[in-house]
């Protein structure tokens, strides 16, 4: 056949569009003559629309050579090269796919070159432009495929809206046999082996359908929907209806007011279910100065909308639907196969419920040793729904046996059972699925996991019987410059909100490279004036009055890449230093990025997400983009008693659903490695600055950083924040002590809400999650109006191993979890109706999601 390929998702792209490129070679291993015609940029949720008013221009794609993998994958199996293995199948390896081919401006002029056009329109734009202006030369097109899809297109909701279904229907009413061609997965890892079965799987429906097309004209194409899971092909192939759904109420649209970067909301989020309210069903919607819409008398208030489809509804429809429906089949592990009219009903209706009959599968002698079966839902077994399936695996040898230990004080025995965990030595990131862990869908399951590995989607299908530890969305908090940001907005509504006096301003700044430094603070204006300002003290020898500054990559951690100055000079160097090292160690890094891999620092979630326990203050050079610099608060709060040494406050936090927030009284007092000393203390000689620089163990607090900065670090440097007036009686009495534990406890519940409720985009609390933070604040020294507590940073699945011996603060931490969180999700009620009196619930916010 000659089969014309379009897609919505554009030319190959691990980003966008992973799947065309292994089709096509699929299709052209099978003997057919292939062109393909796409968008040349990503044209998801367009429908079968066109561009009017614009003139239509042409790109040349030049796929790579037969003898490279596939382009759009990030891995791909090939033959191994072993020369010692002597049989006619040699098994095959994992490589990086590097060559990803070449876009050029004008068509090749070497006879026998593989083009693709790539065109600056819609999926549909693409079939006309292929049919009838490309590709004459190879006879008329018999078949045209839209397709693969980044994502499924079962129910009328996806459908509908489908760029791949639109190129299918416009090839349908141009008198064309067409089928839309969609790959429907289950996690973000796109194996490729799993990826080389669907395309097989692929060409093998795709020539079945063709042979066994109606000839009454009943059929005008064919939705066909592909499982991405290792056993796809033992999976049976179904003709189904298209399931009938709806959105529930509310918009698909999200109100904002600007995003912080400036981004849109990529598809990519939105296709793997992370809009905005996909976790939510919640309409979204802002109050402007109280309320919803306009302001009456027929004035509009000017609003900013983003896209942000609610997935639940579909996932919940299917739910709720009887077998036998496209998303039924697909959810099962079966391929789909959905016979339409080219106007939107479903048709060959005697077809629904039978299996497509395929020719025997040629599985290859690699894939027959292959035991795995298709995951297939089990029927309900269990006796009773209120009963738990918890998978608790933190990951974390200090804090793991805590956890389990509250699971087992505060719940029955007989009410959860623990689910065996998937980790292993060699694999430390299992792609983790509920559904195949329980016994039924409607089973309340639980599960505190690393973030990386907690299954989304499942909680997102499943929210009234799934609990897990972690927020999707959370960024407004845990990233330095989202923070500065959240602040700022909140107070510039909320003047007399207790985060105007207890966060630093900031300045953010994004930086590429060290030589634009001066063109990335020109709107640091209260920056530049304090540097300025700082010149003019120096020079006239007063150094001891200039503002000191300090500066905080905003999406490392631990400590690393923290720097102190106050002249434009030290900062310049700050960067040139960084640039020196990164080209210094970039031949370095290529051997060690397997190590790195496996120990997480090149993971980028992991860097942004927690503070967990690393050496060094040296910088990630990742994160070498955006950074925020903030005055330093100086001087500290210090006690003689101990050592005058620099300390800040962890507090532990628990932010539950939609939205709870609980700060654990049991706060730690974390302290530096050496006696504080002021930043405005100069040296003269090289040997004089070396050591100064050591001096940021004075300044630094990280628990992580004492051994790496001072070796001898005085011991004893963490110390339960209740201890401290029993320790230093004189300088910290028990009524400074609760004065600062008020203060932490009214900033804690203002900075969420704030986040909750003016950074809708970038934190979204959701029903069915709870999520523990580490927030870390600094207490100056007594000013006009007493100690202050200062907000610095917070944290992500903290690194509670910095607790050191003091167990039993993180383990009533999480009894106290376990009580409000897990109880509460189980109907496990506090004993004696008692509150805990350590848990303090500083904040209660309906932002009016429900399920």
């Amino acid at each position: 056949m000659h089969i014309l390929i379009v897609n919505d998702d554009g030319p190959p792209s691990a980003h966008s569009s992973p799947y065309v490129h292994s089709l096509v070679r699929g299709l052209q291993a099978a003997g057919h003559t292939v062109s393909v015609c796409l968008p040349h940029t990503q044209r998801s949720w367009i429908g079968k629309a066109h561009m009017i008013g614009q003139t239509v221009k042409p790109l040349y794609y030049r796929p790579p050579p037969a003898s490279s993998p596939p382009a759009g994958l990030t891995t791909a199996l090939v033959p191994s090269s072993d020369s010692s293995d002597s049989s006619s199948e040699k098994p095959e390896q994992t490589v990086n796919v590097t060559d990803h081919g070449s876009v050029h401006p004008r068509p090749s002029t070497v006879p026998g070159t593989e083009e693709w056009i790539l065109v600056d329109g819609t999926p549909a734009s693409c079939v006309q432009i292929g049919l009838y202006h490309f590709f004459q030369d190879r006879g008329p097109v018999d078949l045209v495929v839209s397709g693969p899809n980044y994502g499924r297109n079962t129910t009328a909701v996806f459908a509908l809206s489908s760029g791949t279904l639109g190129g299918a229907l416009e090839a349908a009413v141009c008198k064309r046999r067409a089928i839309a061609l969609s790959y429907a997965f289950f996690n973000r890892n796109h194996d490729p082996a799993i990826i080389t079965k669907a395309s097989r799987q692929s060409v093998r429906v795709i020539e079945a359908l063709w042979r066994q097309w109606p000839t009454d004209g009943s059929v005008d194409l064919y939705s066909v929907n592909v499982p991405l899971l290792e056993g796809l092909e033992e999976g049976k192939v179904l003709y189904t209806p298209m399931l009938q759904n709806y959105w529930g109420a509310g918009s698909c649209f999200e109100e904002v007011e600007g995003s912080v970067d400036g981004e849109e909301v990529d598809e990519e989020r939105i296709r793997e279910g992370g809009g905005a309210d996909a976790e939510t069903g919640d309409g979204g919607g802002l109050d402007v100065g109280g309320k919803r819409d306009g302001r009456g008398g027929g004035l509009h208030t000017h609003k900013h909308f983003k896209w942000s489809p609610r997935f639940t509804d579909v996932y919940k429809s299917v739910e709720e639907a009887p077998p036998g429906n496209d998303g039924w089949a697909v959810k099962e592990g079966h391929t789909s196969v959905t016979p339409l009219k080219a106007n939107f009903w479903n048709t060959a209706e005697n077809l629904h419920g039978k299996e497509l009959q395929l020719p025997p599968l040629e599985t290859p002698s690699a894939t027959k040793t292959e035991s795995t079966t298709l995951p297939i839902r089990n029927p309900t077994t269990t006796d009773s729904k209120d009963h738990l399936y918890a998978l608790i695996d933190y990951q974390d040898a200090y804090v793991q046996p805590l956890i389990l230990s509250a699971i087992e004080k505060l719940l029955p025995s007989s009410s959860y059972t623990l689910l065996p965990s998937p980790f292993t030595p060699e694999n430390k990131e299992p792609e983790i699925h509920l559904s195949s862990l329980v016994p039924s869908t409607d089973a309340k399951t639980l599960q505190i996991t690393p973030y990386e590995t907690i299954d989304f989607d499942h909680a997102l299908s499943h929210p009234t019987t799934t609990l897990i530890n972690s927020y999707i969305i959370r960024k407004a908090l845990i990233r330095k410059h989202f923070l500065s940001s959240t602040v700022e907005n909140w107070v510039a509504k909320h003047p007399t909100s207790a985060l105007k006096t207890h966060v630093k301003r900031a300045e953010a700044f994004e930086v590429d490279y060290a030589e634009f430094l001066d063109d990335s603070l020109v709107e640091a204006f209260d920056l530049r004036a304090s540097l300025e300002k700082n010149d003019q003290l120096i020079a006239e020898g007063k150094e001891k009055e200039v503002e000191w500054w300090i500066l905080k990559p905003s999406m490392s951690d631990r400590g690393q890449g923290i720097r102190l100055f106050s002249t434009m000079e030290e900062l310049q160097s700050i960067f040139d230093g960084w640039e020196v090292e990164s080209d210094d160690e970039e031949d370095e890094d290529e051997d060690d990025d397997d190590a790195s891999t496996a120990g997480g620092e090149a993971t980028t979630q992991k860097d942004d997400d927690n503070d967990s326990d690393a050496g060094g203050n040296g910088i990630n050079t990742s994160h070498l983009r955006h950074f925020i610099a903030q005055p330093y608060i100086h001087p500290p709060l210090l006690l003689p008693e101990l050592q005058n040494r620099k300390f800040h406050i962890r507090v532990y936090v628990l932010a539950i659903g939609a939205l709870k927030v609980y700060v654990y009284k049991d706060m730690l007092a974390l302290f530096a490695g050496v006696p504080y000393t002021s930043p405005t203390t100069t040296t003269t000689s090289s040997e004089e600055e070396e050591a100064a620089e050591l001096d940021l163990s004075a300044h630094l607090t990280n628990t992580c950083l004492q051994t790496c900065l001072s070796p001898n670090a005085t011991e004893n440097s963490v110390h339960r924040f209740w201890d401290l007036p029993f320790l230093s009686p004189t300088h910290f009495p028990p009524a400074k002590a609760e004065n600062i534990w008020d203060q932490i406890c009214e900033v804690t519940g203002e900075l969420f809400e704030a986040a909750a409720r003016g950074m809708m985009i970038h934190f979204q609390p959701m029903e069915q999650a709870f999520e523990v933070y580490g927030l870390d604040f600094l207490v100056d020294a007594d000013g006009s109006g007493g100690n202050t507590a200062w907000l610095l940073e917070v944290n992500a699945f903290p690194d509670f191993k910095q607790t050191g011996e003091l167990k039993g603060v993180v383990g009533g931490f999480w009894e106290g979890v376990v009580r409000e969180a897990v109880g509460g999700f189980v109907g496990v009620g506090k004993e004696g109706g008692v509150e805990d009196e350590k848990m303090r619930l500083v904040r209660e916010v309906d932002l009016g999601r429900r399920w």
